[in-house]
């Protein structure tokens, strides 16, 4: 996917070697397209200006080298506009009432803060009114499977935990503090999650790489009384069931009768695989590097194994290309280039095909727009983009509002479904299968639904306002509305 940003060059520029227009022409030639020069200095001889240039990331590289083997040309700095918003990172903490005198300081600190803490000493509990634990989300990595990058470590990987805080707090109003841990022990991992977990409300899981991160988030959810979420797997399920759900509309066939090729058994893959069979698919293959997957084969890999034992009832065998004829539904979280024209000619009637791998999808979708009904993918230059931003604020926002203890598949199922509904049967189309990011009443009905399916399973530790319908519920609302009094 094409990224586009915003460089300023300053550049000196040797007057007698080169004029103003060649340079200008330099960086059309390799890509880029000048949108401001401000000249910082003017002489007979030389001149330095700030070149603004828009331009695609990926040409970054190649046009900074065009400009530089120029003659009579020295680039003094470049500013970059995304390096720009990073610089010193990209989130804060603010304190939510100013201390102006002593009064306020006693308050906030020693000897006022004594009673807040001696009140939860008392009452565990009261730390979710009393604290921040109440709206908060450790977003945790090790940094082993980050963006399409793979393992490049935990510092590299902290700009993009702190951009999924922002978006935490920007949708949801969720306070969200990226944890970049220096250890890919497993066993640590769990541990170091477990130690610090009194401070926050929810725990989100990102960028651990597979099958490590399957048992990480088992055990943290056995092991803990807050919700723990890792959004590879469950946010990229929700969000592509959502669609799927929309795109079968259109199709006018039901999700018990379809078959299903999923292509790629990682975290996103199973978690995928387990939300459809959930959702009421009955006929799904799933496929990955040894062919597809058949009941009973072991293939030493607990994933693969785990995944075999619930799906391809017809015990069908071979490639992709053996088992995707007469499919209704091809869903990739693999890898460039797996899926072919021909294999899309063999597909059921209106063939839905959602090609998930980035930056790459599986097939080209210009290759695959005439053969198929609907086509998604993950990238935001294509209609249809399946993005878990439509996801994990509002499961989150839903969890810790009703204080559940585990996001569960009934939370998970409610918010796909919640998503897909706000796609109104008028807007419904072939390239409109999936709302905006942008919809402000995404998060909302998400939440709404997870309180709801949270309340219905037994796992929330409390009842909303609005949610509220009997005496006992109106009850324990006064209890805690009062314990900031108590």
């Amino acid at each position: 996917m094409a990224i586009s940003t915003s460089v300023v060059f300053r550049v000196e520029i040797d007057k007698t070697k080169l004029t103003f227009g060649e340079l200008a022409t330099a960086i059309n030639a390799s890509g880029g397209d000048i949108t401001a020069v401000d000249v910082i200095r003017a002489g007979k001889q030389v001149t330095v200006r700030d070149i603004t240039v828009e331009m695609n990331v990926d040409i970054h590289d190649r046009l900074t080298d065009a400009i530089q083997a120029l003659p009579g040309i020295n680039i003094i700095h470049m500013s970059d506009s995304t390096f720009l918003a990073h610089l010193g990172g990209k989130i804060q903490v603010t304190p939510k009432t100013p201390i102006k005198n002593r009064d306020d300081l006693s308050r906030v600190y020693t000897p006022g803060v004594a009673r807040i803490s001696t009140a939860i000493h008392e009452d565990p509990s009261k730390a979710f009114s009393l604290t921040i634990k109440r709206n908060t989300v450790a977003v945790v990595t090790d940094g082993t499977a980050v963006l399409g990058l793979g393992d490049i470590g935990p510092e590299a990987a902290l700009p993009v935990m702190e951009g999924k805080a922002m978006l935490f707090k920007q949708f949801a109003d969720i306070d969200a503090f990226p944890i970049c841990l220096q250890s890919k022990d497993t066993d640590e991992i769990v541990q170091i999650v477990k130690a610090i977990a009194p401070t926050f409300g929810g725990i989100n899981l990102e960028d651990i790489s597979s099958p490590r991160c399957f048992e990480i988030e088992r055990r943290l959810q056995e092991e803990l009384n807050i919700p723990v979420f890792h959004d590879d797997q469950h946010g990229t399920a929700v969000v592509i069931l959502a669609g799927i759900l929309n795109a079968l509309k259109l199709v006018n066939k039901a999700i018990e009768d379809v078959r299903v090729v999923v292509c790629g058994v990682g975290a996103a893959g199973a978690a995928c695989i387990e939300m459809l069979l959930a959702a009421g698919v009955k006929r799904l293959i799933a496929v990955d590097r040894p062919g597809a997957l058949v009941p009973g084969t072991e293939y030493n890999h607990p994933t693969l194994d785990r995944i075999a034992k619930v799906t391809n009832p017809e015990r069908k065998q071979g490639l992709l290309s053996d088992v995707i004829e007469g499919a209704d539904v091809f869903i990739g979280v693999s890898g460039p280039n797996v899926l072919k024209v021909t294999d899309l000619q063999r597909m059921g009637r209106d063939p839905i095909v959602f090609a998930m791998a980035n930056p790459e999808p599986e097939i080209d979708p210009d290759l695959a727009e005439p053969y198929v009904k609907v086509l998604a993918t993950g990238r935001s230059d294509y209609p249809n983009q399946i993005n878990n931003v439509l996801c994990f604020p509002g499961i989150f926002r839903g969890a810790l509002d009703c204080r559940a203890s585990i996001i569960n598949e009934e939370m998970k199922l409610a918010a796909a479904r919640a998503i897909a509904s706000m796609v109104t049967e008028d807007e419904l189309n072939e390239y409109y299968i999936i709302p905006s990011i942008f919809n402000d009443q995404v998060v909302r009905s998400v939440r709404d639904a997870v309180v709801q399916a949270a309340m219905q399973s037994g796992v929330a530790k409390r009842i909303p306002k609005e949610f509220r319908t009997d005496e006992a519920a109106s009850a324990q609302s006064l209890q805690e509305d009062k314990l900031i009094l108590q």
